[in-house]
């Protein structure tokens, strides 16, 4: 991309990426099937105790006028279930196994949840390598199943999880943000045919005058969803279990606007950017870090991670994990 003009070497060494996953054949909900498959083929579990169906997205599923959820559970045989569909822009993972947590806590009558995302960015809608500021966007899904603790209080299953907390915190002064001088629009795409998130930013921030307004109320948000995270899972920011910190797969100028300098000296794991080889991936960052962290083999029984994440709007998310 550098060689063809497409990103410049200072934009590419802020991206620090040396692959991006493009889908050149499945349409987004036919990768989000896939990652489900590979989850219930590894945990054994029948799609027909699913309870509840939960998919993220942030851009276009395949078709115009149609539920990708009901697509998914239809194609995994998951009977039972409900479908749910979830926006919440980058967010949307989160905010889906929010819903699925709070699902089970709720209803004993269902047994188990599935959680997936799936993005597909692909021309001539979306140009992933131009659409936005920091941010170079991959193609992929991603799936969780979501079950019930055992009697002793731990989850099932080799590689399994433990969930002890998922919090959330939302300033929604900034959906602005994606709106820009733009007005309402009868149809998708109106405002010249394709995804131009630069448009709408370049506008906001000379209306409020740059991004120091945004930078400060952005790293509180953060900092409140750490600590209200860590709280509710009763842990100390300082607590030695923590082996990693997970954040969103963005670019360095991103990461360092909102995220790293809240970490720093507050909590003592390595913090992980996990955007190599994959990009930003739509609504799946969160779940695939989590699935990084789960196969990584980093942690021992009764460790600790937390995943980080956030969306456009702006909701901001993280999730404490324990290794059982």
């Amino acid at each position: 991309m550098v060689a063809a003009g497409r990103l410049s070497a200072a934009e590419a060494e802020d991206l620090a990426l040396t692959m991006v996953p493009v889908s050149e054949e499945l349409a987004a909900p036919e990768m989000a099937v896939r990652a489900a498959v590979r989850v219930l083929t590894e945990t054994g579990w029948d799609p027909a105790r699913i309870g509840l169906v939960a998919h993220g997205w942030t851009y276009h599923q395949g078709h115009d006028f149609w539920s990708p959820a009901h697509y998914i559970a239809h194609q995994l045989g998951a009977s039972e279930a409900l479908p749910l569909g979830v926006q919440q822009m980058s967010n949307a993972g989160a905010a889906a196994l929010g819903i699925a947590a709070e699902k089970l806590i709720a209803d004993p009558g269902i047994d188990a949840a599935l959680v997936t995302t799936a993005d597909r960015f692909a021309l001539p809608g979306f140009d992933r390598w131009s659409a936005d500021y920091g941010v170079v966007y991959g193609d992929a899904g991603t799936a969780a199943l979501l079950r019930r603790q055992e009697p002793d209080g731990r989850a099932r299953g080799a590689g399994a999880l433990l969930l002890r907390s998922l919090a959330f915190v939302t300033d929604a002064s900034f959906e602005e943000m994606y709106r820009g001088r733009d007005d309402f629009s009868p149809a998708p795409l109106s405002h010249g045919g394709h995804v131009d998130v630069k448009r709408p930013k370049k506008a906001y921030l000379e209306m409020r005058g740059g991004t120091d307004e945004f930078r400060r109320a952005a790293a509180q948000c953060v900092d409140r969803v750490l600590r209200l995270a860590l709280s509710e899972a009763e842990v100390e920011a300082g607590d030695p279990r923590i082996v990693c910190v997970a954040l969103p797969r963005l670019s360095d100028s991103v990461l360092d606007l909102m995220y790293r300098p809240v970490l720093d000296g507050v909590v003592k794991g390595e913090v992980l950017a996990l955007r190599e080889s994959s990009g930003h991936l739509g609504a799946g960052d969160l779940l695939a870090n989590l699935e990084y962290i789960a196969a990584s083999g980093s942690l021992q029984s009764g460790d600790l991670a937390l995943v980080i994440g956030g969306g456009g709007g702006f909701t901001w998310s993280c999730a404490v994990v324990e290794a059982v």
